[in-house]
């Protein structure tokens, strides 16, 4: 089968492997559509991040090179013989996330945790792929199978606004509005906040956001980001979101809250960030980080299935996994106006 092999940074690799053989706790899938993450453009440009190069991963046993992608849903075509509930034929989405102990307690803290299509495991970029049944969830009826490839970076937005505590009634500020910057918009309005303030200088992206309902602040066409937040609010917003990984961004997020206010840090970083411990200090302000997600899988479901986190608003382009690097990983690099990109898994 075809799937797409990260070797090191800028050399990720469609190649000819061997199709999945399955364990008994796992079903066979047949990948339909699958995402193109933040993650993974940072694992090629920056990388490794997550994936494990010198020593194999301690759940996984691998090195890279590693197979690609875990945005993904699919259609069950084996069934090893100790799983329970699902048969050949179930519409399924992942969740993947491989813990110690499984998916029990706060398993995406475990020391060891990887993610499936980084750590190994397999991965979404390709034909097929073995998957542990207690990764899966089913994808219902209504919702399409690139909806299903938008429920891993939906749970990361809903997990993000969970942990916040933003309450119905607050204002708060999303900076940047790629993927997950847009998702986290949707989880917002899903949590009742009142007025959501998206930090963006991309035009496209600013169209997305504004269509998804929120204010846009454009930093090329304002003096000062920070005071123009200030000046809409009437002194901050109650809860300000990260979401771009850049140094500057971060410290206009911390001071674009008020007083007490909490600053969620969404976003994966590939250096260093310095900001002013003042600044939290004297406005007794507070900063919180979230990892991946727990938990939140048959939540972001339930809200799909109400018209949240609409592939149809935010998906902007589909390609064949042939395609993936130049059409995929350069194309969010080069054009900025690409938000989610969905890679077709299937081959002609």
């Amino acid at each position: 089968m075809k799937a797409l092999r990260w070797h090191n940074q800028k050399d990720v690799r469609l190649e000819d492997i061997d199709e999945p053989i399955i364990k008994p706790n796992q079903v066979k899938m047949k990948v339909k559509w699958c995402g193109i993450c933040g993650s993974d453009l940072h694992e090629y440009l920056g990388g490794p991040i997550f994936i494990p190069v010198d020593n194999p991963h301690p759940l996984t046993g691998e090195v890279a090179p590693v197979t690609m992608g875990h945005e993904f849903s699919g259609e069950v075509v084996e069934v090893g013989p100790e799983v329970k509930d699902y048969e050949v034929g179930d519409r399924v989405v992942v969740e993947p996330i491989f813990a110690t102990h499984g998916h029990q307690g706060a398993y995406n803290l475990d020391k060891q945790m990887g993610f499936l299509g980084l750590a190994g495991g397999g991965g979404g970029l390709s034909e097929y792929v073995a998957v542990d049944e207690e990764l899966l969830f089913k994808l219902p009826d209504s919702l399409s199978y690139e909806q299903g490839a938008l429920v891993e970076p939906s749970a990361v937005a809903l997990y993000a606004v969970r942990s916040s505590k933003v309450k119905a009634g607050d204002k708060v500020a999303v900076f940047g509005c790629g993927p997950i910057g847009l998702l986290v918009i949707e989880a917002l309005k899903a949590a009742g906040a009142t007025e959501i303030y998206a930090v963006e200088l991309s035009p496209e992206r600013q169209a997305k956001a504004e269509e998804l309902g929120a204010i846009i602040v454009d930093p090329s066409k304002v003096d000062d980001t920070v005071e123009e937040i200030r000046r809409l609010t009437d002194g901050g917003v109650e809860v300000a979101f990260e979401v771009t990984g850049v140094p500057v961004v971060l410290r206009q997020a911390i001071q674009s809250t008020d007083i007490g206010g909490e600053t969620m840090i969404v976003s994966i970083w590939e250096k260093p960030a310095e900001i002013m411990p003042n600044d939290i200090v004297i406005q007794e302000r507070s900063i919180k980080g979230i990892i991946g997600y727990r938990d939140v899988f048959p939540q972001v479901l339930s809200l799909m299935e109400k018209g949240y986190f609409s592939a149809e608003k935010l998906v902007t382009k589909k390609i064949k996994l042939d395609e993936v690097v130049e059409e995929g990983f350069e194309s969010l690099i080069k054009e900025k106006s690409q938000v989610k990109i969905l890679v077709q898994s299937e081959q002609e």
